[in-house]
């Protein structure tokens, strides 16, 4: 029976990685990730070597059928993402769902770990029984929609958003939210420069230059409350 393990890897600090992933790794035939020489980083860190297969975002839809034919010939496999878990604003969403489609019988099992995502949500201090989700926001068409959305939200709201667009992005939240909105921001979540921080948009957009402009960032935006005078927080 083919077979295909999405695991999640660390995604700063290489020991956080379960002891369940590391045996999965050591024992597939081939690991399919996004960047090979990131995947080779971690497994020499814990000495297996294996055959790789690159599968990204620009990935043509030829790859599908390569993998396709491997894991059909009986070959077991594990889909990597350079940092995190797979399929979360990651391409592998898309390998996964051919292969259910196209691959008869093939057996997908999820093998859970580190998510930025939960990470910063779980320091958040949030009631996190219901929030968004909305990965990174549109590079260029549609942006201006997806930030003037969020201050319809009613649960928190949570996304992703990189170095070369933070700052532009603090200066869309003020737009929509107000200057003073409060939001959460974690950068470089178990790197050596990790930063949680919380206070008012503006702040935010003069807090995070230079070089704690840098790294990956997840901002969290609390429920938008009704203020007593009938304006939002």
């Amino acid at each position: 029976m083919a077979k295909l393990y999405v695991i999640a890897t660390p995604i700063g600090n290489l020991e956080d990685i379960t002891f369940r992933a590391l045996r999965i790794l050591r024992e597939v035939d081939l690991v399919i990730c996004e960047d090979t020489r990131v995947t080779k980083k971690l497994l020499s860190r814990y000495d297996i070597s294996k055959s790789l297969v690159s599968y990204h975002e620009h990935s043509t839809p030829k790859i599908h059928e390569k993998i396709r034919e491997m894991l059909a010939e009986g070959k077991s496999a594990a889909l990597v993402t350079d940092a995190g878990t797979p399929g979360i604003s990651d391409p592998g969403a898309r390998l996964v769902a051919y292969l259910r489609a196209n691959l008869e019988g093939i057996e997908i099992t999820p093998i859970p770990g580190p998510s930025a995502l939960l990470a910063a949500a779980s320091v958040a201090g949030i009631n996190m029984d219901q929030f968004i989700f909305l990965g990174f926001p549109p590079h260029k068409k549609g942006r201006k929609t997806f930030f003037a959305g969020l201050a319809k939200s009613k649960v928190p709201i949570i996304f992703y958003e990189s170095t070369h667009r933070v700052a532009r992005a603090f200066t869309e939240l003020a737009a929509v939210l107000g200057d003073t909105a409060e939001i959460m921001v974690a950068r470089e979540i178990t790197k050596i420069y990790e930063e949680i921080w919380r206070g008012a948009v503006k702040d935010a957009a003069a807090h995070f230059i230079g070089e704690r402009q840098r790294g990956e960032f997840v901002i969290i935006i609390p429920k938008i409350k009704e203020s007593a005078h009938g304006g939002r927080l």
